[in-house]
């Protein structure tokens, strides 16, 4: 019995690895964002913004962020048909931010790569059949 099609016990299981691994990278991007909120607050006690307006949005959609892609991932531990659009999206924004990090006046080729490299890997994972079967309407 391999580990994709077993449980503790001989049953199936209707979670393949690939599922559990998108499953795992959706949470890693959600402790990043959380980690990145707490740095936004951080920096909104010890400084001084140039727009609290502006300061406190951004806080709002990171936070926000972080918690839809822990809705997701959960999601994608229980095998939701939804979870793959809803990856989709996230993943297709992380490329826009990360092409837009590659270039302009303001570029930084190390944050492009770490939004780039999770986001087609997520993408990838989307696309295999194990994860549309796991995740297909019954």
């Amino acid at each position: 019995m391999s580990d994709d099609n077993a449980e503790a016990g001989g049953a199936p299981s209707r979670r393949p690895r690939t599922l559990t691994l998108l499953a795992a990278l959706l949470f890693l991007e959600a402790a990043f964002l959380a980690a990145l909120a707490a740095f936004l607050v951080f920096e909104l006690v010890t400084e001084v913004p140039t727009s609290l307006a502006s300061a406190l949005s951004i806080l709002v959609l990171v936070v926000l962020a972080a918690a839809w892609l822990v809705f997701v991932g959960v999601g994608a531990l229980r095998a939701r048909p939804w979870v793959r659009a809803a990856a989709l999206t996230w993943q297709v924004l992380q490329l826009a931010v990360a092409i837009g990090s590659f270039q302009g006046l303001f570029a930084r080729d190390d944050i492009a790569w770490y939004l780039l490299v999770p986001a087609v890997l997520v993408i990838g994972l989307l696309f295999t059949r194990s994860v549309m079967t796991a995740t297909r309407r019954p």
